[in-house]
């Protein structure tokens, strides 16, 4: 088979999966910034991952502690952050190894999300159990 006609019969397939991703765009066909946003910042181990970078760059076992967001998730979502631009590796040549995560441009845009979720929280969802000093943390 040569690539000529391998190109042909992928090309289809390309624009049926084009058309399939834009039907099931959420937000409808036009795009939404809403729901773009909340696609790359829905998640709540994301959201809380974002207001722990806010003000510097983090190791793992930070981010681990300070969420309790067990270590494979946490790989995962890191991972996802990354391919999104929202979020920075930088390794450092020691020994042991030392890796810190930090937020890009687009990340400490998403900052001022955090702060609003923050205060609407405070406003309108803090409960006597939190004020005690419970924290809360989202499930996996």
């Amino acid at each position: 088979m040569s690539d000529k006609s391998v190109y042909e019969e992928a090309t289809p397939v390309a624009l049926t999966e084009q058309h399939d991703a834009s039907a099931a765009m959420p937000g409808g066909e036009t795009f939404c910034g809403v729901a773009a946003a909340v696609a790359v910042l829905g998640d709540a181990w994301t959201l809380l991952l974002v207001r722990d970078l806010a003000d510097a760059p983090r190791r793992f076992t930070a981010l681990q502690a300070s969420t309790g967001i067990s270590p494979r998730v946490l790989t995962d979502r890191l991972h996802k952050m990354m391919r999104e631009g929202l979020v920075t590796r930088q390794i450092y040549p020691e020994i042991p190894p030392h890796v810190e995560y930090a937020l890009t441009a687009k990340g400490h845009d998403a900052v001022s999300v955090i702060t609003s979720l923050r205060d609407y929280g405070e406003k309108w969802l803090r409960s006597n159990s939190t004020m005690a000093g419970e924290r809360h943390t989202p499930s996996t």
